[in-house]
């Protein structure tokens, strides 16, 4: 398992004033881990406390990378952790959980997952529990474990994490390395971006694509129209022409099958 970078820098987080780790949030200077540029445009990489790992996790919730917002709220908490006198292994935790999926997002990630039985796999009333009593079950993460800003505005998927050196290099610095240490986890990428850097990063660690649940729909609000296909809760005529619902079937067809194959 690869080393985390809280030790480099929870003095900096603990002794930083808010207004400066508020301005540092906004512009990263000293939390920058790494930085490039793809064509005109400055890519960077900033430190947060998304270190912590689950490695008794069952099933892994994979993202994109963090977003400012997740950056505050974890950056901030581990400094009020930090101050309180807590350990730096409680302070990562901590940090991670407070900044986990939240809001409409995880409301439509759980159904999801459990219209596919995914919790019934889990022998779980519902994966909502992965939330609250069986958070010992799951870890969170993201395909670029620190947040990625380009042009100093979250990154959202372009230029291409594979296609992008420092990018892939984050990839597989940190995230293969937790996919490496979950050798009984499935993954669930959220997105097809998500799930191309997740299937690169299996395929070099020789992990088969049955541990893999691809297919679900983002989980954004943005994602309703195809969320509510999926789910079985619009009709295929009452979908708009930009939802591809052969594909979602399939996908959906797909995922049963692996989930079938595992319990």
């Amino acid at each position: 398992m690869a080393h985390d970078l809280f030790s480099e820098f929870k003095n900096i987080l603990r002794d930083m004033g808010e207004t400066d780790l508020l301005a540092e949030i906004a512009c990263p200077q000293k939390l920058l881990i790494a930085g490039d540029h793809n064509g005109a445009r400055a890519l960077d990489v900033a430190y947060a406390p998304f270190d912590h790992v689950n490695l008794n996790a069952d099933i892994v919730i994979v993202g994109l990378t963090p977003g400012r917002q997740q950056m505050r709220n974890a950056l901030l908490e581990a400094r009020r952790c930090l101050k309180s006198g807590f350990t730096d292994e409680a302070a990562k935790s901590a940090a991670k959980v407070f900044a986990s999926f939240s809001g409409p997002m995880r409301t439509n990630l759980i159904a999801m997952l459990d219209s596919v039985g995914v919790n019934q796999a889990l022998q779980l009333a519902s994966t909502a529990t992965l939330w609250g009593a069986d958070a010992d079950r799951v870890h969170f993460t993201s395909a670029l474990r620190y947040p990625v800003f380009v042009e100093n505005e979250n990154y959202s998927g372009a230029p291409s994490i594979l296609s992008t050196a420092l990018l892939r290099k984050q990839l597989m610095q940190w995230f293969a390395a937790e996919m490496s240490a979950l050798p009984n986890a499935v993954f669930v990428p959220l997105g097809p971006k998500v799930t191309e850097a997740v299937e690169s990063a299996a395929s070099h660690l020789g992990i088969g694509a049955t541990r893999i649940l691809a297919g679900l729909p983002h989980p954004s609000g943005a994602n309703a129209e195809r969320i509510a296909f999926f789910l079985g809760r619009k009709k295929r005529e009452d979908v708009s022409a930009k939802v591809d619902t052969d594909r979602l079937l399939s996908c959906r067809a797909s995922l049963e099958a692996k989930i079938r194959s595992w319990r």
